[in-house]
């Protein structure tokens, strides 16, 4: 896919006029030319440069689009995917579904704005896991997980905002892994597999609220400590 720039963007980039470049233009274009190169040549600086030139850039605009270099590239490429998955789910009638179907469907669009560009985000999810990007790569997986989570109409702002952003973030990078090499027709394997692991976190938020349930009556144990410890006598 090869995306010129517009005359604007160009004169811009000349100095020939005051308008500032649409820098998202400008991502969305380097990257698309990426998305061609990356499975022949990984996701590299070399293949930046290249890819800026086949959109129509030069290199002072590419490092204005991506100061980082390649991990800001891969950082527009999740966003951008995060943007396909939340507008799907924005037109799509979620009135009628449970939360854990709501968020079986946001795992399966987020995946499936991959598919055209599978082998590239399989690198990318390699290039991410090295120690050096790991950081930037739990980062990625926070924000799409949290996008899922608004996207569905989550509205928790106490403890259960973080455990349901972490226990999702599991659920959504080893169904990603999965369907990396799933050869199944239509992805089927990976969607049983993601309904298991689904399965497997109900299963767990079940057994947090019968243990809170039981242990609600039952005697603080760090007051108790501090009683015995103290002298006190127990009431």
């Amino acid at each position: 896919m090869t995306t010129s720039r517009n005359s604007d963007t160009e004169k811009s980039d000349n100095g020939n006029n005051g308008a500032a470049p649409d820098w998202d233009a400008v991502r969305t274009a380097i990257l698309g030319e990426m998305l061609e190169l990356v499975p022949f040549g990984g996701w590299t600086v070399d293949v930046l440069r290249r890819a800026a030139i086949e959109a129509g850039y030069d290199r002072a605009a590419q490092r204005q689009a991506f100061p980082r270099g390649v991990i800001d590239v891969i950082s527009w490429y999740s966003h951008v995917a995060d943007e396909v998955m939340t507008g799907q789910l924005a037109e799509a009638d979620l009135s009628s579904l449970k939360v854990r179907e709501k968020i079986t469907l946001a795992v399966r669009l987020r995946i499936e704005a991959l598919s055209e560009t599978k082998d590239a985000a399989r690198r990318a999810a390699g290039f991410l896991s090295l120690p050096t990007h790991a950081p930037s790569g739990a980062h990625f997986v926070y924000r799409t997980v949290d996008a899922m989570w608004r996207a569905v109409g989550d509205t928790s702002t106490d403890f259960n905002f973080y455990t349901k952003r972490t226990l999702l973030a599991g659920v959504y990078s080893t169904t990603l892994m999965h369907w990396f090499s799933d050869r199944s027709e239509e992805s089927a394997d990976t969607w049983a597999f993601l309904d298991r692991r689904i399965e497997n976190v109900m299963q767990i938020e079940k057994t947090k609220g019968k243990l809170r349930e039981q242990f609600k009556h039952m005697p603080d144990p760090f007051s108790f400590l501090a009683d015995i410890t103290s002298g006190r006598p127990r009431r």
